[in-house]
């Protein structure tokens, strides 16, 4: 029998460390599901790694994290195909001008339940063994918070729909104009990528069983169109400290790092 090719999807893969990182994992042999929410830009990237790298295989797939229905055909082509996904990278995000209502609820929308979204769905392909990288941020390091918000992140016996009440409540106050007295820093982004990396240790617990890695990542500050020109890292360094969490052969699960390292949530 043909052993099995091994495959890794990342989402908002068609420019900056979503290319890159997709670019480098099919130079070591993965088969890659480049997703995009721009189709055009999404198969003009697939198409450029596979002319440049003149190996492995990147196959483009259309996929909104906020969109239920292109994530429900996503995962119907998994299972009609009966593909496997041994890497998932959940890269896709927005960082967003101003602070208002509207911008913290896309914000949250894309960046925390883009991810909570995709890997639920995708969870019944990712065999045991398998392993999850969640994209985050510096940012979304708990010292954003007030004392007592950053000791309800903390707790070790938060749970998914405690987390989902926070992150309702942090879009619910700034509606009310009440996040500053609430705790809240003015960064929807900031708040977004804190609790990512809640939902990461949370999930952590719960795919312990079956041994699925699941890690939150920091690439730094990025010289891409999110970061902008003045960040002092290339698009290069900040996605080797992705392929090191998507490559982990060991059981490291529910951590945060940059370039190899733990950081502090």
């Amino acid at each position: 029998m043909e052993e099995r090719m091994q495959t890794a999807l990342v989402t908002g893969a068609n420019r900056g460390l979503g290319f890159e990182t997709a670019r480098q994992l099919a130079q070591r042999g993965y088969r890659v599901l480049l997703t995009s929410r721009d189709e055009v830009a999404g198969r003009a990237a697939a198409a450029r790694i596979l002319r440049e790298e003149k190996a492995g295989r990147v196959e483009f797939q259309r996929l909104d994290v906020t969109d239920t229905v292109a994530i429900a055909a996503l995962a119907k082509r998994l299972s009609d195909e009966h593909i496997l996904v041994d890497i998932l990278v959940n890269n896709g995000a927005v960082a967003l001008d101003g602070f208002d209502e509207g911008v913290a609820r896309k914000t949250i929308d894309t960046n925390f339940f883009g991810p909570l979204r995709v890997t639920d769905a995708l969870l019944p392909f990712i065999p045991d063994g398998g392993t999850i990288v969640m994209v985050s941020s510096a940012a979304g390091e708990l010292s954003i918070l007030s004392d007592s918000l950053k000791s309800r992140y903390a707790d070790r016996g938060l749970t998914r729909d405690a987390l989902v009440a926070l992150v309702g409540k942090f879009v619910e106050d700034v509606r009310r104009g009440r996040h500053g007295a609430e705790g809240w820093p003015t960064s929807a982004y900031g708040v977004s990528k804190a609790s990512l990396n809640a939902l990461v240790r949370i999930m952590a617990i719960e795919l312990a069983k079956r041994k699925i890695r699941i890690n939150a990542v920091c690439p730094g500050w990025v010289h891409t169109d999110m970061g902008g020109p003045g960040a002092p890292r290339t698009v290069a360094q900040g996605a080797s400290s992705i392929l090191w969490a998507a490559l982990l052969t060991n059981d490291q699960t529910g951590g945060f790092f940059r370039d190899g390292q733990p950081i502090p949530w």
